[in-house]
């Protein structure tokens, strides 16, 4: 565990690293790797008994059972937290929604083998650039305390970084996020391989903007109509709101 000071200065904003600094442990597949299972406390709902059944069973076939929305969110404070401690502002706006996530039910619930599954724990993965201005795929493990989830996600960005295939955490129990700071975008659509049973969200930051003195960026969230409603969509952005207010290091 870092000491308090050592966490700040390790976590600088995320740069590429140098093929000459690289480790030699990069993969020379250039097909798509998948990591091997990683067991997940989850607990499976008696949709006999559960109250969304009807729903569920509604839109589980649709052929884009997906809806979402695109909203303006103010990150004042918590963009200058991540500047005030050199800390990426991607990494701190993923664990500042993962905190928001965990506070709604549905935001928790997964489909998997036409079952329904309720997770304690819910991760994040996203893209992740590299030098060569192509992409891999990270995995980062939710943590409470926002230094320790940066500490660690750091580290998995900059592995990523050394790889050139692409390897995709295969579990259901995470949240799909990417980011488009070029973009001060009020609509987005994701690629979708209908054929594979997917149910997690989808979380995209936009382009961050200043104006009277206040910092507020684009958030598209996207989710399975079977599992969440667009009450449920509210709930997470009242939350991710009040999580991007108070950026704290204590602050869970």
């Amino acid at each position: 565990m870092f000491s308090h000071s050592e966490s700040l200065r390790a976590f600088v904003m995320l740069r590429p690293c140098r093929r000459d600094t690289c480790c030699n442990k990069k993969a020379s597949r250039h097909h798509m790797e998948t990591k091997p299972p990683i067991p997940s406390e989850g607990t499976r709902i008696d949709l006999r008994t559960w109250e969304r059944r009807t729903i569920f069973e509604f839109f589980k076939g649709f052929s884009e059972p997906y809806h979402g929305v695109c909203i303006r969110l103010d990150c004042t404070e918590t963009l200058r937290f991540a500047k005030k401690h050199r800390l990426s502002i991607f990494l701190v706006l993923v664990h500042r929604s993962l905190v928001a996530a965990h506070q709604v039910e549905n935001f928790k619930t997964r489909i998997v083998a036409n079952e329904v599954w309720r997770y304690e724990k819910i991760d994040a993965g996203s893209a992740i650039g590299r030098p060569n201005g192509t992409i891999g795929f990270g995995h980062y493990k939710f943590r409470q305390h926002l230094l320790d989830f940066v500490r660690e996600a750091t580290i998995e960005v900059e592995r990523v970084k050394q790889r050139d295939d692409l390897e995709r955490y295969p579990g259901p129990d995470l949240i799909r996020y990417s980011v488009l700071p070029w973009f001060d975008f009020t609509s987005i659509s994701h690629a979708r391989d209908f054929s594979r049973e997917d149910s997690a969200p989808r979380i995209t930051f936009g382009k961050i903007t200043a104006r009277d003195g206040r910092c507020t960026m684009p958030v598209s969230i996207h989710v399975h109509h079977a599992l969440a409603d667009g009450m449920h969509v509210a709930a997470f952005v009242k939350h991710f709101q009040q999580c991007l207010e108070a950026p704290d290091l204590n602050l869970v």
